[in-house]
């Protein structure tokens, strides 16, 4: 391949199939998700009348204990030298959980529901990054990525865009969620889901990976060290980003309503979408770790301004450029995986790596949650404090991992 090839941005053209079929299937799926988890947390408290820790414990437990299946997931899939089948079954249980929100009536019906969706993404992330990885060689691999994310939120904004318009049509402007618009929107998110297993199903195929592989374990042993230094800043990091239920209720807090809470979700997926592709490419050309540290250096920043904000409208320009760390360090931070490890070891990795992030979600809700209402008798430091709390662990996590760049590399072998 030519340097010219290489540091083309339009390269997405070129993109293998496999790449291709990934994005479609999250394209469908995040149409369908983004169009009812959105609202569940105004589902959560305007309908069922749910406070907020426990909300964030709602949050925290699905995405944490489901988490723990995507390091299963990766090794599984790495053992196996199979990404397709684990990837196809993560998809086709959230597919089936998302109908049951209809007849749910309770927080504990929804937190079954939750988990079961999650349980799904733990299932299918790790095994559907590798494929992505084995599918495309290193100098594309931003691309690739970038690609990925901005399919899957550009899915994300339609969704967003129905959900609008659905509310729109049936409750106009009132500020509290309806029980029979979440119900519409439920109905309506089965179709894209189902279309997105269909795809996947007929359209992916796993790589054979042509290097030596070695038995994979389930341990960190054996993994290059920047790798596990890299792990150590997303845990910090993650620790402080609570649920985004948390930004919805924040605006909510100060007086935005439901279709405005949809409009500024889908001004984000948009600035999200559009620089995702330009991002990864950029990432290939200057490298991964500029883009996360800038991202996550924006992040701080911004959850410091979530926690000053004063006025709805601020919340709404704050979230549509919190569009802008999304974009520069997801695909990023997928794609640095993949350079940090070896082929056969990167269904691991992206487990260790997923399962890091999602792990974090249960203390950083329950913490954002007994922040921003208490806990047993506390009140509480009010709706800021969460931000404020995000934005420290955020500039924290930008030490260490600038720290971990200055650490000589090593790759430990693993035993024989």
């Amino acid at each position: 391949m030519s340097t010219r090839a290489i540091s083309n941005p339009t390269s997405w053209r070129s993109m293998p199939r496999n790449v291709w079929i990934v994005t479609i299937t999250s394209f469908l799926t995040d149409v369908s998700s983004e169009m009812i988890f959105n609202l569940l947390p105004l589902f959560l408290n305007n309908v069922l009348g749910v406070k907020t820790n426990l909300i964030g414990v709602i949050e925290g437990v699905a995405e944490t204990t489901a988490s723990l299946l995507k390091i299963v997931s990766g090794w599984l899939s790495d053992k196996l030298g199979q990404r397709k089948s684990l990837t196809v079954i993560g998809y086709g249980l959230s597919t089936a959980a998302k109908p049951f929100l209809y007849v749910v009536g309770s927080w504990w019906g929804v937190l079954a529901v939750r988990f079961s969706d999650r349980v799904g993404k733990g299932i299918r992330t790790a095994p559907r990054d590798a494929l992505i990885a084995d599918s495309i060689d290193e100098h594309r691999r931003g691309v690739a990525f970038g690609l990925h994310r901005a399919g899957d939120t550009a899915g994300a904004a339609l969704g967003i865009l129905i959900a609008l318009l659905v509310v729109w049509a049936t409750q106009s402007n009132s500020v509290q969620l309806e029980r029979s618009t979440f119900r519409t929107l439920i109905l309506i998110s089965i179709i894209p889901a189902a279309l997105a297993v269909l795809v996947l199903a007929a359209g992916a195929h796993d790589v054979p990976v042509t290097e030596k592989r070695p038995a994979p374990q389930l341990t960190l042993k054996g993994l290059d060290r920047r790798f596990r230094w890299f792990l150590l800043a997303v845990v910090v990091f993650t620790l402080g980003n609570s649920a985004d239920a948390f930004v919805i209720l924040r605006a909510q807090d100060l007086g935005l309503g439901v279709a405005g809470i949809l409009g500024m979700l889908l001004t984000f997926n948009l600035v999200y979408a559009v620089l995702s592709g330009p991002a990864g490419a950029l990432s290939d050309r200057v490298g991964r770790r500029r883009l996360i540290l800038a991202g996550w250096a924006i992040y701080g920043l911004l959850y410091l301004g979530f926690g000053l904000a004063a006025e709805a409208w601020q919340m709404w320009a704050l979230y549509a450029a919190y569009g802008l760390y999304y974009g520069l360090t997801e695909g990023a931070a997928k794609a640095l995986v993949a350079d940090l490890v070896t082929p056969p070891q990167r269904g691991t990795a992206y487990g260790a790596y997923n399962a890091a992030v999602g792990v974090m979600a249960l203390p950083a809700s329950v913490l954002a949650g007994v922040l921003w209402q208490g806990a047993f008798g506390w009140d509480g430091f009010g709706s800021a404090a969460p931000f404020l709390f995000g934005a420290v662990l955020a500039l924290a996590a930008v030490g260490i991992f600038t720290y971990s760049q200055t650490r000589p590399a090593r790759l430990e072998q693993p035993a024989a």
